[in-house]
């Protein structure tokens, strides 16, 4: 569906008003008011500092963590959203794929957590099974020093292990949208987990918030505390996101390090038309002629595990 024609449907929780006022006043929940409207960063005012990871307000033990992974300097939207971040900001980041996203809201939500730690403290919502264990695997990484706890919660899996999983409370839940759904709906003993959950991350977020999804994150968003702070990060910025900086106005900041849409600088992308019926033939063909052309791996995405495996 064409970006100009997706129906945001107003009565969706995450773009009205909030009715409950806030009764925690720990760092990680309270949302601080701001005098400034919200930020909107473009190339020509955006510039790499020399900024650490310590200057950002990180804990010594997640800059110490970050030099263990050769973390040497922050990235341009670590350096802009982090602070802000810490700071209670609900923030969108927007920024190109491999700009280091992940870790500009893992690294905040993990300092909250090392400072107030019970479970579920996260949820971060991602579209595809794939992204949510590759977040996984990232905050497992950034919080090596903490005994950290992770549920990955997506189709696929046995719902009975998934369902003790939440249970017994992680600290971080990583989920798709629709398997969450159903854990939430067939269980009412999971709902209760997430009464105190202090993050709301959507990773990938304009996927997220599709409108293919809003049915899954209406019912996600109201086992949700309401004072939860809110993550938005993504490599294109959509009608959606736009509209989420009209809901929270002076309490969200947004970075934007491009306007529209962009790839990666070092990626050629090339597209061949060919018909359907003829299509395995000439993926053959072409993975033929890898080490011909000097390629020495490749990574085929489909649509569907049943077409993977076929």
């Amino acid at each position: 569906m064409d970006e100009s024609q997706h129906i945001v449907d107003q009565n969706f929780p995450l773009f009205k008003p909030s009715l409950k006022p806030s009764i925690n006043h720990s760092p990680a929940a309270t949302i601080i008011p701001q005098n400034d409207v919200v930020t909107h960063e473009n190339p020509n005012s955006i510039t790499e500092n020399t900024a650490t990871f310590s200057e950002l307000g990180l804990s010594e033990w997640a800059v110490k963590t970050c030099k263990e992974l050769r973390m040497r300097t922050p990235r341009r939207v670590q350096q802009y959203c982090i602070p802000k971040i810490l700071e209670g900001r609900h923030v969108i980041g927007i920024d190109e794929t491999g700009s280091g996203k992940t870790a500009a809201f893992a690294l905040p939500i993990l300092q909250r957590l090392a400072e107030h730690p019970f479970g579920v403290f996260a949820l971060v919502v991602t579209p595809t099974r794939e992204l949510a264990f590759q977040l996984a695997e990232q905050f497992r990484a950034l919080g090596s020093s903490l005994r950290l706890r992770v549920a990955v919660i997506v189709g696929g899996m046995d719902m009975l292990r998934q369902t003790k999983e939440l249970v017994a409370r992680p600290h971080l839940v990583i989920a798709t949208p629709g398997r969450i759904k159903v854990l939430l709906k067939d269980n009412p003993e999971i709902a209760p987990v997430f009464s105190r959950t202090k993050f709301l991350v959507l990773d990938e977020a304009d996927r997220v918030l599709d409108v293919g999804f809003q049915e899954e994150l209406k019912f996600i968003f109201q086992c949700l505390p309401e004072n939860r702070q809110n993550l938005f990060f993504s490599a294109t910025t959509t009608s959606n996101l736009q509209k989420l900086r009209e809901r929270y106005q002076d309490k969200l900041y947004a970075f934007e390090a491009y306007e529209g849409f962009k790839t990666v600088e070092k990626l050629t992308q090339q597209a061949v038309f060919i018909p359907k019926n003829v299509k395995d033939v000439y993926l053959l063909h072409i993975l033929s002629k890898m080490k011909d052309m000097g390629i020495r791996s490749a990574i085929v995405f489909v649509s569907t595990c049943r077409y993977l495996f076929r």
